[in-house]
């Protein structure tokens, strides 16, 4: 662990925490290919200007609460380090206290790849555990397509994700993500998913 300002610190990838359990892996895999189309220069410039958010918690570890990702894409790429900025030092907090601060303040998500709650010493404890969750990916991959409007809600991918879970079967997406990318399109201009983040259909007239 390096200092390199006082909100910047630069750490080995393998020191960091998820804070969810689960990504997808088809985001990860692009992320991947962007990486591997870099110079050495550019790389460096991505890592020098791609911040984790993180918090301190219990035991001085650092959990990051956003581009789990990118991290997961690195490790397989084999970066070693990245930069942290820190939102909040919780370290002094006992472990209980520490998560329930952590889920008030919208910045965990304990559920795994069916969508289910997990406890959070289930959470992985290195970014290589991270699983997939291949609705993850289609509300990534229908995001980009048009299905909904991108938006600073927290998690909010992984709401579509549920939601879309609940419509189309995982054997759709295995046997053509690009038919469950038409279906998930199709589905995210319904009404009944008006509550989701970055809705962009338009109330139907009773």
């Amino acid at each position: 662990m390096h200092p390199v300002h006082h909100h910047i610190i630069k750490v080995d990838l393998d020191e960091i925490k998820p804070t969810q359990a689960t990504v997808g892996y088809q985001e990860v895999i692009a992320k991947r290919k962007e990486w591997a189309d870099l110079t050495e220069k550019k790389r460096a410039g991505l890592i020098d200007t791609h911040w984790f958010p993180s918090v301190i918690g219990p035991d001085k570890q650092y959990y990051i609460v956003d581009h789990h990702h990118l991290g997961l894409a690195l490790h397989q790429e084999g970066q070693k380090t990245v930069l942290l900025t820190v939102l909040k030092d919780l370290s002094w907090l006992d472990l209980e206290i520490f998560w329930k601060v952590m889920e008030f303040s919208q910045w965990v998500h304990p559920y795994d790849a069916k969508g289910n709650r997990v406890d959070y010493d289930e959470l992985p404890k290195h970014v290589s555990e991270l699983k997939d969750d291949p609705f993850r990916s289609l509300a990534g991959l229908a995001r980009n397509s048009g299905a909904y409007a991108k938006e600073d809600t927290p998690f909010a991918e992984f709401m579509w994700a549920d939601y879309f879970r609940l419509h189309i079967k995982v054997k759709t997406i295995q046997e053509s993500m690009e038919n469950a990318i038409q279906l998930a399109l199709a589905l995210s201009k319904k009404t009944e998913a008006s509550y989701l983040p970055g809705w962009s259909g338009s109330k139907e007239a009773k």
